[in-house]
């Protein structure tokens, strides 16, 4: 008996919202990046970019647990000499909570040409407000551990 190989002409995209509202950053990451990999469908096809489209909302109320929020840096590079650069992640909860959540779920996805196209079907929203109603977005039911 051979394998199911889903062709990249066969896939179709669905919209998923995730509200992160006191849910664990790293669990809201974990399930997006599962989403946007397609790895809850049965038709999972590894070489093949057969994810979802996924929505995150109240990026701004997601917890960090333990002391994390004080101890959690992220370090980047400008590619200057000398210019590794750094943000604590208190500061950055405070001002942009959107890419703290998009840096979550950018390091859970492969670092390939399908990862980079994944995260690209990825939206996140301080609030509980977007705007893609025309898409039709399904919320997700399945548990946020």
């Amino acid at each position: 008996m051979s394998s199911y190989m889903q062709k990249p002409e066969q896939v179709e995209r669905k919209w998923y919202i995730i509200d992160a509202a006191g849910k664990s950053l790293g669990r809201v990451a974990a399930t997006a990046a599962s989403i946007l990999r397609g790895k809850h469908l049965p038709t999972f096809t590894p070489h093949v970019d057969c994810g979802d489209h996924v929505i995150i909302l109240n990026a701004e109320q997601v917890v960090l647990t333990g002391n994390k929020i004080n101890q959690k840096v992220r370090y980047y590079h400008t590619g200057w000499v000398g210019g590794i650069k750094e943000i604590h992640y208190n500061k950055l909860m405070a001002e942009n909570p959107e890419k703290a959540v998009m840096y979550a779920v950018k390091g859970m996805l492969p670092n390939n040409t399908i990862g980079r196209t994944a995260l690209t079907r990825l939206r996140v929203y301080k609030g509980a407000e977007h705007e893609h109603q025309a898409q039709k977005p399904e919320a997700w039911t399945q548990e946020i551990k």
